[in-house]
């Protein structure tokens, strides 16, 4: 099962993320706060074009490693990419 749900709307600014988190998924506040912060780097370091994201978590999400989570995030951003520049 993936551990994550990445949503996407193509917009006229610049890139946005929103973040979905809830308590149901994750359930110590330190581990949702550290998912949040590893997400919205990955999402400040890649060049995304004009869109609007919503990464929704999943269950699971909290057992992935830092460099895993890094790793599944930027494949996401590459399909993210391959499929708005069709």
């Amino acid at each position: 099962l993936p551990e994550f749900l990445v949503l996407f709307r193509k917009s006229d600014g610049e890139a946005r993320l929103g973040l979905a988190i809830s308590k149901k998924t994750v359930n110590k506040a330190t581990a949702r706060n550290r998912c949040k912060r590893l997400v919205r780097e990955s999402f400040r370091t890649s060049l995304l074009p004009n869109v609007d994201i919503i990464f929704l978590s999943r269950r699971g999400l909290d057992k992935l490693s830092k460099s895993q989570l890094s790793q599944r995030l930027t494949l996401a951003w590459q399909k993210l990419e391959k499929t708005l520049s069709r």
